[in-house]
């Protein structure tokens, strides 16, 4: 009877164990899917992470020929100003040396 008993315990840890096994092997499968879905998706967000930063070199570059166009516009704004006082301060000067007559006048 002894023998019948341990051959039911071993037959019973038999299966548990088959269930242990199988649980695992489930897992697996799970965590190997997960893991490739994850592959998928950071995959998916280095595309996009290099698409953004074409874009934003795309941009800065485009920033910068129109900061130089503005840069220049604004080197020939001063100059034309500085021409301008130039032209005043000479004909000031010019309006001033011919007498009484041709004398400019401050307010």
């Amino acid at each position: 009877m002894e023998k019948d008993h341990l051959e039911i315990i071993l037959e019973d840890i038999q299966s548990k164990f088959e269930l242990v096994l199988e649980g695992h092997a489930g897992l697996h499968q799970e965590i190997k899917e997960m893991r490739q879905d994850m592959n998928e998706r950071f995959e998916f967000v280095d595309f996009k992470i290099d698409t953004l930063n074409k874009k934003i070199d795309d941009v800065e570059e485009s920033l910068k020929k129109e900061i130089s166009r503005v840069e220049q516009k604004v080197d020939n704004v001063e100059q034309k100003v500085d021409n301008v006082a130039a032209d005043l301060s000479a004909h000031r000067a010019d309006t001033e040396s011919h007498g009484k007559g041709y004398r400019v006048s401050e307010p």
